[in-house]
């Protein structure tokens, strides 16, 4: 199939690019307005139109505010383990097997569940996903928490992966969905700030938290630690934000798809009360274009779609003669067919290229990420232990002495584990700066892409990152680790978001869900591989991990050169 065709199709078929956040089905096309009608106050508002009337004021900052602690609650949930290992080895007997599970088990459940969430979120609606995943989550983290064995910590942690990524996807989805085109952006961004705060904030509450002696038992046989208390205090953000979507409204996009305009228009008029302080009666916009035959919300409904996108006269018999519903194996038939370009020419190939590079990146960054708090203690340990000595803290006798550590939790546990663990204050005070960095490279990344463009920005970045990855290596103090391990992992988190925008620019509208939704699977299948991967290199010698790293990182590099300019593509 040729570019030019893959066009036309996108443009007759999709609705307006500036809907191309919207994580929804084929019913969600606006029909365009025929050539005889007129413009008047009365006439039926599309959702752009309808958004725009309702505001933007206090509804929308309580939607950001609400945001922050769903936000948070995903980012503790696929990070939060990587800081307890140092802390929880004696209690939990763990090798440098498990702690590379313990890593890799929550990317484990996102993987299985990434589907079925997307189809949940097509069918039972926005706000439903948000507050019972985020309310189910919260039970997951609580089951964590008191978890007093490895394999029991295992199983919440894969349930809670499973849990967490329907809400924290839909939640991208569902902020598209309660803005115009005129301020997605901008909300996209500061949820992007949210994510490096919640970066920042897990080291600090480790920090707050792993010094403090909270030894007790609670019912008389569950032992509770420092670790576990972080784990329920990580949980918080689950909970309050499950809460907090309870009560806000459902996506008036997603109601508009689904034929209830009716619902639709009083979520419009909740927006506009709150952001007006004016009377939901008083909502200019009386009725809303009938994308398909208006209709009640149904029990257990499959999804709504219909074949034709052009309005017909709202009559009984117009909307019996439609087929109002699909059965799952037509609805996942009819997603099939919508997908059929990315078997073809010129899309296949680019496809497989940027799920190939999402792999590798994911791998390479996520690997050393996680692993950064067990090196940051290890390396505390071995200085303290050699302090007022003349040896110096490199990577690979930090790695040999981690090796030789952990392998005393199981054959000599009695001696290893005798004595109160002390956690030196550079273990958070490290990862600490790491997720600083991160945070102030943020900031910069879009003036830097604008300085050399997506394309270049990625190339650099990913070549940069791999050279970055194997320099760990030669690390020759914990400063040295420091220094680079910060730097590596901020560009590699700019060449990430450069990966992710050049996808949205490079396919057909009606694409881009999908192709960033299995180059997230594969990412996290990247992430997965890398944790399990790096204790078993690390037990083999010092360099392993670090050619691991590095060679997946500059492969995604030369892969990056033969991807289109993004700047310069020719679909929309």
């Amino acid at each position: 199939m040729s570019a030019k065709h893959v066009e036309k199709v996108d443009s007759a078929n999709i609705k307006d690019s500036e809907n191309e956040t919207d994580d929804i089905s084929n019913s969600t096309t606006v029909p365009s307005a025929t050539p005889t009608e007129t413009p008047s106050e009365n006439a039926p508002a599309d959702f752009d139109k309808a958004i725009e009337a309702a505001g933007f004021g206090c509804f929308n900052l309580i939607l950001l505010l609400v945001a922050i602690p769903a936000q948070c609650a995903a980012i503790f949930e696929s990070s939060v383990m990587s800081y307890i290992l140092p802390v929880a080895e004696c209690d939990l007997h763990l090798t440098l097997t498990d702690k590379g599970i313990l890593n890799a088990t929550g990317y484990a459940g996102m993987i299985v569940s990434a589907i079925a969430w997307g189809y949940l979120a097509d069918t039972k609606g926005r706000q439903k996903i948000l507050y019972s995943g985020y309310l189910i989550d919260a039970i997951c983290v609580l089951g964590s928490a008191l978890s007093q064995n490895f394999w029991m910590l295992v199983v919440f942690k894969f349930l809670g992966g499973l849990v967490v990524n329907g809400p924290a996807a839909v939640l991208f989805t569902y902020l598209t969905e309660m803005h115009g085109p005129k301020h997605r952006s901008s909300v996209l961004m500061v949820v992007g700030m949210v994510t490096s705060v919640a970066t920042v904030a897990l080291p600090l509450l480790a920090w707050a938290v792993f010094p403090r002696d909270w030894d007790f038992q609670i019912f008389g046989y569950l032992d509770i630690h420092s670790w576990q208390i972080y784990l329920l205090i990580c949980g918080l953000p689950s909970l309050i934000s499950g809460l907090l979507f309870i009560i806000m409204p459902e996506s008036p996009r997603f109601l508009m798809a689904q034929g209830r305009n009716e619902e639709a228009l009083k979520a419009f008029q909740t927006i506009y009360h709150y952001n007006t302080r004016k009377p939901k009666e008083s909502y200019p916009i009386k009725t809303l274009i009938q994308e398909v035959p208006n209709r009640k919300a149904n029990k257990d409904e499959v999804i709504y779609t219909i074949e034709e996108k052009t309005e017909l006269p709202d009559t009984t018999e117009t909307q019996t003669s439609k087929k109002q519903s699909r059965t799952l194996l037509e609805s996942l038939r009819a997603g099939l067919q919508q997908m059929k370009p990315l078997f073809h020419k010129p899309l296949l190939l680019m496809s497989l290229r940027c799920y190939t590079m999402q792999f590798c990146i994911f791998l390479g960054m996520n690997t050393i990420r996680l692993w950064l708090p067990q090196l940051f203690a290890s390396m505390a340990e071995y200085e303290a232990l050699y302090a007022g000595q003349d040896v110096s803290a490199s990577m690979c006798k930090v790695l040999e002495f981690s090796v030789n550590r952990t392998a005393e939790t199981t054959t000599n546990y009695e001696t290893k584990c005798s004595e109160p663990l002390h956690i030196s204050m550079d273990m958070y005070t490290n990862n600490i700066i790491v997720s600083a960095t991160g945070f102030v490279g943020y900031f910069f990344a879009g003036a830097i892409m604008r300085a050399l463009g997506p394309k270049r920005l990625m190339i650099y970045g990913l070549f940069l990152s791999g050279t970055l990855g194997i320099t760990l290596h030669f690390s020759v103090s914990s400063l040295m680790t420091l220094i680079v391990s910060a730097t590596f992992l901020t560009i590699t988190g700019i060449a990430v978001s450069s990966l992710l925008g050049a996808v949205v620019a490079l396919f057909p509208t009606q694409l881009r869900t999908v192709v960033v939704a299995i180059a997230m699977m594969c990412g996290r299948f990247g992430a997965l591989s890398g944790n399990l991967l790096f204790p078993v290199f690390i037990q083999i010698g010092c360099l392993p991990p670090f050619i691991m790293v590095s060679s997946v990182l500059l492969f995604s590099g030369v892969l990056s050169i033969f991807l289109p300019n993004p700047a310069k593509a020719t679909f929309s």
